[in-house]
């Protein structure tokens, strides 16, 4: 009750988490259902027609703004930057806590992604992040960065860039940032970028990457 009223955002699945590892041998539906007491109610959120890929189709990429403090620098605010690569069919997620947006990093990170998952889907969506995209020309469409376009081809996807102000096109990519926020982010202390990253590599392969997802 505690937990939950210092940090309300904490899910179900992490407290359930952390009371076993105090001991608590109940269920999860024993949590969910005490926590219902605890905390008010979710809003219902209004219908939407869900939009899938057939296996290796479509991934989703996207960028998401993080504040911390690492331990190796107390009193500094630190800004990072989560980059997530989720595919369209399964949902296993890739993804890195970076120091910048760069075209390089952006770069490096599907590269790295690649070589985690074992291949290469046929299109990668993002939304019209600078480095990407150069912007649009008359009725010719996007115009792409030459060397993401090298490195497109170079791997065999196609780019894909979202429409203007059509963010839920990728929603796939969007929603797992809040599950990553409060299910990990929440509550933890880093060192730095390093032990950050090495704590959220265990809690995608222990944890996430292994939930029944909701949708699939």
């Amino acid at each position: 009750r505690e937990r939950v009223e210092r940090l309300p955002g904490l899910t179900s699945r992490r407290l359930w988490r952390e009371v076993r590892e105090l001991g608590f041998t109940g269920g999860y539906s024993t949590i969910t259902e005490f926590l219902r007491g605890v905390r008010p109610p979710g809003r219902d959120d209004a219908f939407e027609r869900r939009f899938e890929t057939p296996p290796g189709r479509q991934a989703q990429v996207d960028f998401a703004f993080f504040k911390t403090e690492f331990t190796d620098e107390p009193g500094a605010e630190r800004i990072v930057w989560l980059f997530s690569l989720v595919l369209g069919h399964s949902r296993m997620l890739w993804a890195r806590f970076v120091a910048q947006q760069d075209l390089a990093t952006v770069l490096r990170c599907h590269v790295a992604a690649f070589e985690a998952l074992g291949g290469v889907p046929e299109q990668i969506l993002s939304d019209r992040m600078k480095t990407a995209v150069l912007g649009e020309v008359d009725e010719r469409g996007i115009v792409y960065n030459d060397k993401l376009l090298a490195l497109a081809a170079h791997y065999g996807f196609v780019p894909k860039a979202c429409r203007p102000y059509r963010a839920k096109t990728k929603g796939k990519v969007e929603r797992p940032f809040r599950y990553v926020r409060e299910d990990f982010f929440l509550a933890r202390s880093f060192r730095n970028l390093d032990d950050l990253n090495a704590q959220f590599c265990q809690w995608l392969d222990q944890v996430a990457n292994r939930r029944l997802h909701g949708t699939t």
